[in-house]
């Protein structure tokens, strides 16, 4: 059986009103709930939370599934500090023992004292930018792509607690441009043709 820990990263702030990222998360909540050899937790950072029950999900999971928009050019506030709560509990509590170094020589194996090897994550992501500012030569992001350029510090803190990237969705031009049916159509596909 997988146990399947699926995170709602958005939280209410000026505009936003996190509808697309709900849809992401509640399509992964009825499908994983419908599967019979599923289990699943659930947090949604906009409803609060309790930092050493975060922390057992994260233990308890096979799978993480986070589903979050993208604020300038980072996770909101709120998710980050969460992450930034569960992830300092985590120490020496299940999560993480050390940064993985020694004394005898500290420059070698930095961010290899995670314990939660065997996990993977699945990361979605929801994005104002369109794809072409990623992928086109001369825009914004000189052509560096989403995981190595904005989320590369979210890669690592995961790489350093030992969990495995399974996936990393993109939606590009959500707030202006998107045909979110079939986007939410697509990921149900996602899911369907990957579990």
């Amino acid at each position: 059986m997988k146990n399947i820990f699926i995170i709602n990263g958005w939280h209410e702030f000026a505009i936003s009103k996190g509808t697309f990222n709900k849809s992401l998360f509640d399509i992964s909540k009825m499908y994983f709930t419908e599967k019979p050899d599923y289990t699943i937790k659930t947090t949604e950072i906009n409803k609060g939370y309790h930092v050493q029950d975060e922390v057992e999900k994260f233990i308890w999971s096979d799978l993480i599934i986070y589903h979050t928009p993208i604020w300038w050019f980072s996770v909101p506030f709120n998710f980050k500090k969460y992450l930034d709560e569960v992830l300092t509990a985590g120490y020496n509590n299940g999560m993480w023992t050390s940064d993985g170094r020694n004394s005898e020589n500290p420059e070698i194996n930095y961010g290899t004292g995670g314990l939660l090897h065997g996990k993977q994550y699945m990361l979605t992501t929801s994005w104002n930018a369109p794809e072409g500012a990623f992928t086109l030569p001369d825009e914004f992001f000189n052509q560096i792509s989403v995981d190595n350029g904005p989320l590369s510090g979210f890669h690592g803190m995961k790489k350093y607690l030992g969990i495995e990237l399974h996936t990393s969705l993109k939606f590009h031009d959500v707030e202006k441009n998107a045909d979110t049916s079939r986007l939410l159509k697509g990921y149900k596909e996602f899911l369907e043709d990957n579990f």
